[in-house]
This record gives C-alpha cells, structure tokens and sequence, in this order.
C-alpha cells in the first residue's frame, strides 16, 4: 500500500497569514502544499477587481506567498494546488510562469478551466434548464440584477489528470474546498472513480484542513484551554490508502489538535448527514474520531455515495448599491433617541420608502450607571439600499452628518459620509454533471478534456453540498447507525442549575450563501444525552428569536455528539447583501452559547 500522503494548508480564505506557505514548508516534511482562496463572496471581490484591470481575476496574495517558497518546493518535491486561480486561473498560472523564471527555476505549471459558465447562462436557461435558487426555488429569470459571474464547482479528477501529467503547481478556478485534498490523494493512493469511501474520507479531511488553523485552535469555544493561540499553526492531513487521515500540525507551533478542534471544524458550514462534494456525497454521520496521539486526530470510517447527478453552480448578482451610518447614542434615552433619529433622516431624505431597503438597527451595548464613557454607549446602524447609486451615496451619508448639531444630545458618528458602493446576490443553483467539462491546461499549451464520470446518481438527486435538500424544513433527522437520545433513553430529572449553554457545550457557525449553520457538540457521552433530548426545535427556536418565521432544520450527528442546525435565509441574499451586523455568522454559535438554560447539577464541570 502506499504510504501517507501529507497534505498541508496555508490558508482558509483570502487574507490569511501571508507567512503561512513558509511556515509550512519550512516547519517539517510536506508533500502536498495547499489552501483555499475561495469563499463564495470571494468570487464578487474577484470580478470587481477585474472590472479595474482585466488581468486580474486571481488571488494576489497566493504569489507573494510562491515567492518565498516556490524554490524550496522544487527542491523537496512539493506539489503545490492551489485554488487561487479564481475567475482567471490561466493568469495566475502566467504570472507563477513568470515568477520561475525570474527565479530561475524549472517548474510544471498546470491549469484548470470549465468552471465559468457566465458566456452560457442564456443558452442553458433557453435549453430548459432554469438554475433555480437551492432554497426558495425561484428560477433565474426572475431574478432581480445582472449576473456578473456564474461558476460551477469543479472536482477532484481534473487535479488528478494534472498532477498525473506532471504539473508541479496546479492552478485551479471554482474547485470544492475539499477538491484541494481529495485531487492529491486520488492521484497519490491510485483511486478510482468509484472508491467511495476512500474519496468520501479525503472530503472529510479536505473540509476539516480547508479554514487553515481553525482545526488547530483557531475561533474554538473553549480557547482558553489551547496553548499558543497568539500564533497557532496551519494544519496537516496525513490522508491514507483507504481515506482514513490523521490531523496534524508541525511540532512546536502554536494551537494544539484534539478531537475537540476537529470537531468543531467538521460541523462548519454543514446542512445534513449527507455532505455532497462534486465527485462523492461523504456522509458525514459515519466519520469516527479519535485522539492518535499528542496533537494528532484520526478520521475514519467514513462512508461514500455514489457522487451527485448534478454539479453546485455559485452565481452572483449585481444586486445593486448599499451605504451604512452608524450613529453612536450614550446614557439616557437611548430608544428615543434612536427614535428621532430615524425620523429626522427620513425627513432629511424625503422618507425611508423611497429606498429599496431601509434598514435601522438599534444595538444595545450600553450598560446602566457604567463606570466608564464608553460603556455607557449604544449604536445605531443604518443601511440603506437601492438600485440608484446617487440616492444611497453621499447624498444620504451627507444628511446623516448634517444631523451632528441638530439631533440627539451627545450625537457623533463612527465614520465620516462616504459614496455608495456595489453589493452582491448570491444565487446557488444546480446543474446535471454532464454539461460542465473541464479541462487541463498544460505548461506547453496541451488540453485534455476531463468529463464527468458516469458512476453518478441521477440527475436532479436532492442531495446538494453540505445538506440535504429533500428535508422538509423543520425536520429531525436522526441517522440509523447509531441511535439518538430522542430516540432512546432520555436523561432522568433532577436538580438543575440555570447556567450558559455554553458551560458544557461547543459551537462553530458560519454562512451558506443566505442561510446559517450552528453546529453544537458535547464533550462527553452524557452531555450529548442531556443536549441531544434537552435542544429540540421548539427549544433552539426559544433561544434564537431571529429565527421566528424562517424554516429551521435540525440534524443530530450522535458518532460526534453534535446537533447542526441550520436557519434558511437568516442571512437574506447572501454576505454581501445581508445587513446583519455579523453578516456571515461568525458569532452566532457563540450567542447561542451565551444563552442561559437549565443544566443538570451532576453535568455542571467542577470550575464552574
């Protein structure tokens, strides 16, 4: 059998630590060096930057990052994949061309294209295929906005067929996250197309590896107990023959990897049991892990489906043009002044109707008879959206400024007034696998056409990336391999103590296009007895108020004493048109865990 293949990340978006690549590198033996550029909203920051030089299009950090460590690759044998490439991957591939020869190094450097489907939006819409929206199924016609990108998300195969010809460094466009992993390790270990459970297990170690060092101690509920969280390093998987990996970091970097980090990254921006990747459906309610040693977590077990019928396309809409306002209101009256506020713009402006959106949210962070200024502070933040960029621009930013001497006592603002600017609709749709075909890009100009395997369930399988799209919102859905404490022996009364959520379990949440995700899990077998039966949907409903008239699902995942919920559209049109102060849901699991309910007295940890 073949031996490990250690894949390593240097970054989880764009924007991460530019010395992540030579700490990997550097920081112990690699064979794979890799990391993810690519968040949805990513794509949108991509196509404005093109729309200001049409070179560009691609990850400009991913080149300064080969500066520093192309030359070490080369020599250790590195292979470098990367999905930087973004809308623009055959110019990125150029510039790391260039980049070697200045360097003076001989390096491989393959590309891959097929995602962008932007030229065939009308010819697949007039071919009767309507890329309806995954959650409200409205088809694209009736949207509103112009499409500015439309990318499919490609697979594993075309990074095998590059790597397999050779290529040192292999660009790729709108590839899944876990395609980063599960390309190198098909390639490596020899896999075939209907390995399922092999791909199935490199999707998982993909999705744990992909955010970089959130799986090492990075945004992890109980940080205080990590060790060097002022740098914590980048993670590895040491991915094996049959898909089962170990993750690891390099000894002596900060953070630490435990089962409870892992997990934490395994419930991330998650629906159901069934996490579909273009070229399997891992799921996810099979995945065992296990501490394997100091800073060292196996995964294993994990099984796979046949992969879907259809490919996850990401378009985006330019949705029009949005400006912000932030009103800081102190002391007394914090309401009425909030209030009149409110009222004085929209006298300023001619009403708050004129605007496609009028958005003012009043957040209280004030704290009574506060000892200092500042915490005696609340904010207002107003939002305003349309499809005219004058009307939303410096002509409302002005008017809330004209207020400073003409409102509330104590009014200041957190910025001065500013222009509009451009925001965007995520629109996720579904597309049969037979239609999108990539290609192979390499050095010399060669392309090998890599079409969609046949070994693939049906089209229009209800099964999509991350969730299960055949659940009726509101459903429990427990899977059969092992049995849930709603479904078995529930955990006696007794004596409780009213304390956070938060004492006993865990939480990572994130974005979904317009929906959010909270994974919650519990750290033993009896606190997932307790979460399991105690946080039903009537019950998560109680504690997350904004999700009142939004379908909410709920997914238990018992071999990982963990609950997902997910609420649809809490997040509207997607991050950059979402005006929630934390657009993305970044803080929601641990608002959740803030929240304070009844816990059994003999679960309470001692320190608390």
């Amino acid at each position: 059998m073949s031996a490990p293949l250690r894949i390593a990340n240097c970054s989880g978006f764009y924007g991460d630590r530019l010395s992540a690549a030579k700490e990997m590198v550097e920081g112990g033996p690699i064979d794979v060096l890799t990391g993810d550029w690519l968040a949805e909203l990513t794509m949108l920051i991509l196509w404005k930057g093109m729309q200001r030089d049409a070179s560009r299009g691609w990850a400009h950090t991913f080149l300064t990052q080969m500066e520093e460590v192309l030359g070490t690759c080369v020599d250790r044998g590195i292979k470098v994949v990367t999905n930087a490439g973004g809308l623009n991957p055959a110019g990125l591939a150029d510039q790391v061309g260039r980049l070697a020869d200045r360097l003076g190094l001989a390096v491989s450097v393959a590309h891959i294209e097929g995602d962008d489907l932007l030229p065939r939006v009308g010819e697949l819409r007039a071919d009767g295929h309507p890329l309806a929206h995954l959650d409200t199924g409205v088809p694209l016609e009736r949207a509103e906005g112009t499409v500015v990108s439309a990318n499919a998300y490609l697979g594993a195969w075309p990074i095998v067929e590059a790597l397999a010809g050779g290529a040192d460094v292999v660009v790729c466009p709108r590839v899944t996250d876990a395609s980063l992993v599960v390309g190198p390790a098909a390639w490596h270990h020899g896999w075939t197309e209907t390995d399922w459970d092999a791909l199935a297990g490199a999707v998982v170690a993909g999705h744990v590896i992909e955010c970089g060092p959130q799986a090492t101690g990075g945004n992890y509920a109980f940080f205080t107990e990590i060790p060097g969280m002022e740098h914590p390093g980048f993670p590895i998987a040491e991915v094996e023959a049959d898909g089962s990996s170990v993750i690891t970091k390099h000894p002596g970097t900060g953070g630490a990897v435990t089962v409870g980090t892992v997990t934490a990254q395994l419930l991330y921006e998650i629906g159901g049991h069934h996490y579909a990747n273009t070229d399997v459906v891992a799921r996810f309610d099979t995945i065992c892990v296990a501490e394997d040693g100091p800073d060292r977590v196996r995964l294993s077990g994990t099984r796979g489906l046949p992969a879907p019928g259809d490919v996850k396309v990401c378009l985006n809409l330019l949705g029009g043009w949005r400006n912000s306002m932030t009103f800081v209101l102190t002391g007394l009256d914090i309401e009425a002044k909030a209030d009149l506020t409110v009222r004085s713009l929209g006298a300023a402006l001619g009403g708050a109707g004129q605007f496609a959106e009028f958005d003012a949210r009043l957040i209280r962070s004030d704290k009574p008879d506060a000892v200092t200024n500042v915490e005696a502070t609340a904010q207002l933040r107003v939002t305003v959206k349309d499809e005219d960029a004058d009307r939303v621009g410096r002509r409302f930013s002005g008017a809330a400024t004209e207020l400073a001497l003409a409102g509330y006592p104590g009014l200041h603002l957190t910025a001065p007034p500013g222009a509009a600017t451009a925001y965007g609709v995520f629109w996720p749709a579904l597309l049969p696998a037979r239609l999108v075909v990539p290609t192979v890009v390499g050095a010399d100009g060669t392309r090998v056409d890599v079409p969609h395997h046949r070994h693939r369930a049906l089209e229009g399988t209800p099964v999509v990336d991350g969730a299960d799209a055949s659940l009726a919102p509101g459903v429990t859905v427990t899977p059969d391999a092992v049995p849930s404490a709603r479904s078995g022996t529930v955990p006696s009364t007794g004596a409780t103590v009213r304390l956070p959520l938060g004492t006993l379990i865990g939480a990572r949440s994130g974005d979904k296009g317009g929906n959010a995700n909270v994974g919650l899990w519990a750290r033993s077998d009896e606190a997932w007895t307790w979460l399991d039966a105690e946080l039903t949907l009537e019950r998560f409903r109680t504690l997350l108020p904004e999700a009142a008239g939004l379908a909410v699902q709920r997914h238990a995942f018992p071999r990982l004493r963990a609950l997902n919920f997910v609420v649809v559209g809490l997040l509207g049109e997607g991050v950059a048109s979402s005006t929630r102060p934390d657009p993305q849901a970044k803080g929601l699991g641990e608002y959740l865990r803030s929240r304070l309910v009844d816990v059994p007295v003999h679960l309470v940890p001692r320190s608390s």
